[in-house]
């Protein structure tokens, strides 16, 4: 994902709602980057966490970016830490010691394709999986891909059963190596499926779209809604 702005006068507020992945972000703006509600001026290089409430990437004037997608389970591998702590929250690459990632900092500088950068920050996320080396676990994995594939609306007791896995043991490496519980991201990808169908098909009704999303009713679509987005579904359909 890329994003520009030649406008020394434009304000821009980028949202970022919940959809089970973290990424890491390149940027560099007149006055920074901004994330919101904290208000925290962000690094140039950093890693953002699973996103559960609506926050915002705020900049003034000038701009550039490159993101690159993560697999879930990716702040794990990658800085070897407890990705909750992530949540709504972001790391500083730039502070990493037992990595010369000011090397790759001046090599996303120097680059002048999107292209390059984005080999740059997939070399420093080869560097940082060497650096940790972390175990894999497979029944995470299969967990993610099992909810994935059923655009989160497969039940946790089947989950089990597929694996086959105790919900002890699956809650417990879940929340580990993702930084929420299966449900939480189970929900977060129902949601993602409803935001899509909002934005990029035609359906007449609300009604339409929380059923085709699996949820049970209208009233349990607009409330997990509102609280992924801080809007309801038509205000932001509206707005789209």
């Amino acid at each position: 994902m890329f994003g520009e702005s030649t406008n020394v006068n434009s304000q821009t507020s980028i949202p970022l709602y919940a959809d089970g992945y973290p990424g890491i972000m390149f940027q560099q703006s007149d006055e920074g980057f901004f994330l919101h509600p904290k208000n925290e001026k962000l690094s140039e290089l950093f890693l953002y966490g699973q996103t559960l409430n609506p926050i915002s990437l705020d900049v003034r004037g000038c701009y550039h970016y490159a993101v690159v997608q993560l697999y879930p389970f990716a702040s794990k591998y990658l800085l070897d830490i407890d990705p909750k702590v992530l949540n709504d929250d972001c790391f500083d690459l730039l502070t990493i010691k037992y990595l010369d990632v000011a090397s790759f900092h001046k090599g996303l500088n120097e680059s002048s394709t999107l292209a390059e950068k984005i080999e740059i920050i997939l070399n420093l996320i080869r560097g940082l999986i060497e650096s940790h080396k972390v175990h894999d676990n497979d029944n995470v994995q299969k967990a993610i891909s099992l909810i994935l594939k059923s655009k989160g609306q497969i039940r946790i007791s089947t989950l089990i059963e597929e694996l086959p896995i105790t919900e002890r043991t699956l809650e417990r490496n879940f929340s580990a190596y993702v930084g929420l519980s299966p449900k939480q991201f189970s929900k977060i990808i129902q949601f993602q499926f409803a935001l899509n169908q909002l934005t990029e098909t035609s359906f007449e009704k609300l009604t339409d779209v929380s059923l085709d999303s699996g949820f049970t009713d209208q009233s349990h679509f607009i409330k997990t809604f509102k609280r992924y987005t801080g809007q309801t579904p038509s205000f932001f359909r509206r707005n789209l």
